[in-house]
């Protein structure tokens, strides 16, 4: 019993063994099946799942992208012309700065060109302290990213930035307050957009004009010209690392509040610039000697009257370019001040400059002070309409050299005449018997000028005189009358300096140009026929000048008004024209007040202050008279008003018969001079008698009462004859 007991107990522990591996087994199997076994199914599941992985973070990515796109899209187009928007700038003919206007919510903020208006030094310090690899770079440094990032990490705080100039522009147009990860990722995506849309030299002359410099000071013109009180064209070392310094903190380094503040960065900027060897030592040791400055200095203000017109005419230009001189204007505006302070209180000063041969407007001086109430400083004197006083008789006797009837050594009376109820005077009361007629002008005698005017006709001189350039006011429904010779007519000192350039620029005018345009469509305007413009001129170069002032150097007039309100003098050489007033403002009268006495030593002192010489007046032209009166022609010797010829006999009244008054003379020149020469045939007057083209002289009438002359060129030619009783009669005719 035991036996078969034993044999049992052995087989169920084999059984049992068996059962044991196989299930065993079965557990491998399971996890071939399931794991990377060689089962089909197995490994089709596994690439699924692989494929479902991909496939989610390629979803993710391309949703990222998406959303990261559609946030660059949302930021919208760069901020480019609000951010181009600086202040309202007047640069005279040179490009220098007269006057800035400051912006809307009062910054100032000018216009930069850093290849023209930055010293080279501190563009050199800005990209080796700001971003060294500003011309390498599309708007992101990654090596000065990371070098950022290994300071953070390293040193515990932030030591440099990493931004370019780019971002810092992409900062200053879309400012922040607070620095975060985001405000850092908008920077850096505008920089790459600035980049794609601008040059380098656009990006760095918009990035000098915003950045900040404490208070309204935006920019590095504006900065330089209000603490350092200089344009930034030549900085020390010291002053451009002062300069690259503020920015970092523009608002605790403020030279006018914390200049030790802004001393310590300027000299941190220095010991970088040493450290990288961009300066040496011994340079920058002598910096870090200069103080820096503790105040502010004010925007410039030169020809604030000039200034303001243009702003007012010319609109939406950041920059308005003007034909004045700035080193001109700089020298007669203390002028004006000095003078007008000299001669009293209430009292302004005007001055104008003007180029001869272009007509441009070299220097304005609207007042005494632009400043001072008490002279009505913001009142432009230049403009105002005020009588001339005796400063539009140049133009009366130039009229009356043009027609032939009176010469420079012409003898003329002086002495008291009536025009029906109209009595002139003399201004001291005297008279002077017979004299030249050019003394009768440099000495401004009233009673010659009006003499002349009456044969001239006031009519005809107050046309000649518009279509010249000059703007006569008269009162309401009064035609021009003789008083005009004297001042009873309203000019501005702008039109009378344009009118006296028709003198040194023998007959023409030129309107007047104050701004600066790329077409100049201006064409000459006649005042005078050249010989008497000529002629003009050289009386006037004889008048005798202020005390202590040189003779013959300057063609000048002076004029007084009506119950001394107005002082005046108008000069000129060969060069450019300079126009005085003297007076009140509010038209007051100023007991005293002369144009010789307190204008013309204003006039002299502008030439001397000018910085030139006085350039010679044009020589005669061709056909002048210059003679004395010994060797005038018998008419020309003395002049006789009309009613004052005398006759012998029955004569019949001098009469040009060819030829007519206003008809067109054709010409053929083919067959030489003596073809082409024009008879003039007259009738009555009194023998000898001269022939005068425009001015000139061309010989005596014969005793068949003609003469053959050579006509001038083509155009209109006045031609008179005179008789030996000074009996004129002039036609005009065209010439074809």
């Amino acid at each position: 019993m035991s036996e078969p007991n034993e044999v049992s107990r052995h087989s169920g522990a084999v059984r049992s063994t068996e059962l044991r591996r196989a299930i065993a087994r079965l557990r491998i199997s399971r996890f071939r099946v399931w794991s990377f076994g060689p089962s089909r199914n197995g490994g089709r599941w596994a690439r699924g799942r692989a494929l479902r992985i991909l496939s989610a973070f390629a979803l993710t990515f391309i949703i990222a992208i998406t959303g990261f796109v559609g946030w660059v899209y949302s930021l919208g187009p760069l901020p480019l012309d609000e951010a181009r928007h600086v202040s309202t700038t007047i640069v005279d003919r040179n490009g220098k700065l007269l006057r800035a206007y400051a912006m809307a919510d009062g910054r100032w903020r000018l216009p930069v060109d850093a290849k023209s208006n930055v010293d080279p030094t501190y563009l050199k310090l800005l990209l080796a302290y700001e971003d060294q690899r500003f011309y390498g770079h599309n708007g992101l440094d990654p090596l000065a990213l990371g070098r950022a990032a290994l300071q953070l990490v390293t040193r515990g705080h932030i030591v440099s930035g990493g931004s370019t100039i780019s971002m810092q522009l992409a900062r200053l147009m879309e400012p922040r307050r607070q620095r975060s990860l985001y405000a850092k990722l908008r920077q850096m995506v505008r920089a790459i957009e600035i980049e794609r849309s601008m040059s380098k030299e656009q990006i760095l002359d918009l990035y000098l004009a915003l950045a900040p410099y404490g208070g309204n000071l935006e920019g590095i013109r504006a900065a330089s010209i209000g603490y350092l009180g200089k344009e930034p064209k030549r900085l020390s070392l010291a002053e451009a690392a002062l300069l690259v310094a503020l920015p970092q903190s523009p608002e605790t380094r403020r030279l006018d509040r914390h200049p030790e503040a802004a001393r310590k960065a300027r000299d941190r900027v220095l010991d970088r610039m040493v450290e990288e060897q961009v300066v040496s030592a011994d340079d920058a040791r002598q910096a870090k000697a200069v103080p820096v400055p503790k105040l502010r200095k004010p925007m410039p203000i030169l020809a604030p009257h000039a200034s303001d017109t243009a702003l007012s005419t010319v609109k939406d230009t950041p920059v308005i370019k003007l034909t004045l001189d700035a080193n001109l204007q700089k020298v007669l505006e203390p002028l004006a001040r000095d003078r007008a302070i000299a001669l009293g209180p209430n009292i302004s000063v005007g001055i104008i400059v003007v180029d001869n041969e272009s007509g441009d407007v070299l220097a304005r001086v609207g007042s005494a002070d632009y400043f001072d109430e008490s002279r009505a400083g913001q009142v432009d004197m230049t403009r105002a309409i005020r009588s001339p006083g005796s400063t539009l008789k140049p133009f009366i006797y130039g009229l009356a050299f043009e027609d032939g009837f009176v010469h420079p050594e012409s003898l003329i009376d002086d002495r008291p005449v009536r025009f029906g109820s109209y009595a002139p005077e003399n201004f001291d009361m005297t008279f002077q018997g017979t004299v030249p007629v050019k003394k009768a002008l440099q000495l401004s005698l009233n009673v010659p000028a009006i003499v002349l005017l009456d044969r001239v006709g006031s009519s005809r001189l107050a046309s000649r005189l518009r279509q010249a350039g000059g703007n006569l006011v008269l009162p309401k429904d009064e035609a021009p009358g003789l008083a005009m010779g004297l001042g009873g007519v309203g000019v501005t000192l702008q039109d009378l300096a344009q009118l006296y350039t028709g003198f040194a620029r023998l007959g023409t005018t030129r309107p007047l140009r104050e701004v600066m345009a790329d077409k100049d469509d201006r064409e000459p305007l006649r005042l005078l026929d050249p010989v008497a413009a000529w002629q003009v001129g050289n009386v006037l170069l004889g008048t005798p000048p202020p005390e202590n002032a040189a003779h013959n150097r300057i063609a000048f007039k002076t004029g007084t008004s009506y119950g001394y309100r107005d002082a005046w003098s108008v000069g000129f050489d060969g060069r450019m024209t300079i126009g005085v007033w003297v007076g009140r403002p509010d038209g007051a009268p100023v007991p005293g007040l002369i144009g010789r006495v307190a204008a013309a030593p204003i006039l002299f002192d502008a030439f001397a202050r000018s910085g030139k010489t006085l350039a010679a007046l044009p020589k005669p032209p061709k056909g002048t008279l210059v003679a004395g009166n010994a060797k005038l022609p018998l008419p020309l010797k003395r002049f006789r008003p009309v009613g004052e010829l005398v006759r012998t006999g029955r004569e019949q009244a001098l009469h040009i018969q060819f030829p007519l008054n206003g008809s067109r003379i054709d010409v053929d020149r083919s067959g030489g001079q003596d073809s082409a020469a024009m008879p003039v045939k007259v009738a009555g007057g009194v023998l000898p008698m001269t022939v005068m083209v425009n001015g000139t002289a061309l010989g005596e009438i014969d005793g068949r009462r003609q003469r053959l002359i050579d006509p001038p060129g083509p155009g209109f030619a006045r031609l008179t004859v005179i008789d030996a009783t000074g009996a004129a009669d002039t036609v005009v005719i065209r010439i074809q």
